[in-house]
């Protein structure tokens, strides 16, 4: 039914849950767009300010969680603000993971065009990817949660594998000088290094389905320092192997530094094949997050079964994966959706925790 609130994920999970939808495509793409807008080598400091100001960003949102045990914000949100207001707020929350869970398999399909299955029409490869996503979210949240269980270590594996064999064209003076050019560009920097945890509003409806909402601030932030810690190796490794000139000019940097190598002698030598399987996995898993996501809104908003709110979406994710025409046009999407994940959390999360904590202090007062 809409209230599956009692499909229980346990805080391992629920740490992996998370982790899993925040680390997607920008990791692919990350060390460019950072380093384009700061035209310095100091793209992982201005990760290191932008993951130290999303901790509170993540704490905030545990916090208002927790006021309402076992509810979502498609549920509580109506107790703070009325119904009416709540119902626009979560319909904006439902489109902007509509977009992303698009987006998301847009960018999973180019990939796997650019690199494997050349000349292949992209809805060839869109659409079973979405229908596999149907399955896996058809399931609830504890199925998609096992899954991420699995994905997760051999993601871990295969990146740091490919990491550590990189270091051999690592270079500490492509990350020289530090701070060369003053404070100015990381501010640059720092708003495409907050858009890489697009997805965390997520945390607003995992904390319901957790066996113990207790553990959800320690659950959430570790969840959301995983990315963080991948995101800020992954800038130093990328620019370092590479140099700033050429990750500014590359469409995908971080594959591009796995394949200027080969590895004799080893087991696969060429290791962006085994890199790429895993990264289409990985943006999978993100694509059935907001897919759920969004399905579970539009179930518990409208008081609906979410088995056919699931089927009705498919093509409206489709057509959401489709709508891009051009690799520029992606990356646009891209710099939009964490424009909208930065507004959702001033325009929604912030005033609900302070409208709720007003009202609690007023009742008190009276009371």
């Amino acid at each position: 039914m809409f209230t599956r609130t009692d499909d229980k994920i346990t805080t391992s999970q629920a740490v992996v849950f998370l982790t899993n939808t925040v680390l997607g495509a920008g990791i692919l793409t990350m060390p460019r767009s950072i380093t384009k807008a700061m035209q310095t080598p100091d793209a992982w400091i201005a990760i290191l300010l932008g993951g130290l100001l999303i901790m509170p960003v993540i704490l905030i949102m545990v916090k208002l969680c927790q006021q309402f045990p076992g509810q979502t914000i498609f549920q509580f949100s109506g107790r703070i603000i009325g119904h009416i207001p709540a119902k626009l707020v979560c319909l904006l929350l439902i489109f902007y993971f509509l977009v992303i869970g698009g987006f998301e398999i847009r960018v999973l399909a180019e990939v796997t065009l650019f690199f494997l299955l050349e000349s292949t029409p992209m809805w060839a490869i869109v659409l079973p990817f979405i229908w596999a996503g149907t399955y896996l979210v058809s399931g609830g949240i504890n199925a998609i949660a096992r899954v991420y269980q699995v994905v997760f270590p051999i993601t871990i594996f295969v990146l740091l594998l490919s990491y550590g064999v990189s270091l051999r064209l690592f270079d500490i003076n492509h990350l020289r000088p530090v701070l060369g050019e003053g404070f100015l560009p990381i501010f640059a920097g720092l708003k495409s290094s907050i858009l890489i945890y697009a997805g965390c509003e997520v945390v607003l409806t995992i904390v319901a389905f957790m066996q113990h909402p207790g553990q959800a601030v320690k659950a959430m932030l570790g969840g959301i320092a995983i990315p963080f810690g991948l995101y800020l190796l992954t800038a130093i490794v990328v620019i370092g192997g590479l140099s700033i000139d050429t990750v500014i000019t590359s469409t995908w940097p971080t594959l591009d530094l796995i394949r200027s190598f080969e590895v004799t002698g080893f087991f696969v030598e060429r290791l962006e094949f085994p890199l790429m399987v895993i990264w289409l996995m990985q943006m999978f898993c993100n694509f059935c997050s907001f897919f759920y996501q969004a399905s579970l809104g539009i179930s518990q908003l409208f008081k609906l079964s979410i088995q056919p709110v699931i089927f009705a979406l498919v093509p409206v994710i489709f057509l959401s994966a489709m709508a891009a025409k051009s690799i520029q046009d992606i990356f646009a999407v891209g710099d939009a959706i964490g424009m909208m994940s930065i507004g959702l959390f001033l325009l929604v999360t912030v005033p609900l925790l302070l409208i709720w904590l007003l009202r609690k202090k007023g009742d008190q007062i009276h009371g």
